[in-house]
């Protein structure tokens, strides 16, 4: 069995699961942790638990430590340069006149790394303007693009219902939806009724989609098709 918690690092971003042992922690703390990209500041979303090694994908990474407020008020002028390399970027885009859209930048916390996001309809050669960028900061830049449904959880905004976009407010991953759950839920296919802002088809068609497939199978168990009507002949009156 492994103390774990999970971990957060963005808003409505995708929990982490990261090993501590050491640490009595709850939901809401600030934590330092070991990742892939370096060091990293983020909020314990799901509090500590134990599991056992087959519910885990092994080797986790741990909690360096819960967060001082030196850490905290590191992680908020990470932010501020990030801001700031935001606008030095998108001046040095438009110098080097690429067709990139740079939507995001990021510090990791250790300043090991600054990396930006963009999107761009095909592939850019970009790499005039990361040594521009790593002459500017000193440091290592990564350039990352992203699709369209990463730009708008990361941007937000408004959907068609009047509410928040649901990537950008609570949900953690992107589920797969296709077609078929408009057609089961008998939703107008026309594409500007069931597709989000981003311009693919919206993610609350997966919402009841388990339902319909419920409904679906337990028609077919008993013996009836989506009509109500009975699959199997009734033979004639003896």
């Amino acid at each position: 069995m492994v103390w774990v918690v999970g971990v957060r690092f963005k808003p409505a971003g995708k929990i982490y699961n990261f090993e501590c042992d050491t640490f009595d922690l709850k939901s809401e703390d600030a934590v330092i942790v070991e990742t892939v990209r370096g060091i990293e500041c983020g909020i314990v979303a799901v509090g500590k638990r134990d599991l056992s090694e087959n519910q885990l994908v092994l080797p986790l990474k741990k909690v360096i430590r819960k967060a001082t407020p030196e850490d905290t008020a590191a992680y908020e002028s990470n932010q501020q340069k990030g801001r700031e390399a935001l606008e030095v970027c998108k001046k040095k885009i438009k110098e080097h006149n690429l067709p990139m859209r740079l939507i995001d930048v990021e510090y990791t916390f250790d300043l090991g790394k600054i990396i930006f996001y963009f999107t761009a309809e095909g592939r850019v050669d970009f790499r005039e303007l990361v040594k521009d960028l790593a002459a500017i900061f000193k440091t290592r830049i990564e350039l990352r693009q992203i699709g369209v449904r990463d730009e708008a959880k990361m941007v937000g905004g408004i959907a068609t219902c009047g509410r928040i976009l649901c990537c950008n407010s609570f949900l953690g991953e992107f589920a797969p939806v296709s077609i078929r759950m408009a057609k089961e839920q008998n939703l107008s296919l026309n594409p500007t009724k069931i597709s989000g802002i981003c311009g693919r088809l919206m993610c609350c068609l997966k919402y009841e989609s388990e339902l319909y497939d419920g409904r679906r199978n337990g028609e077919k168990k008993h013996g009836k098709n989506h009509s109500g009507i009975e699959n199997d002949n009734p033979g004639t009156d003896s």
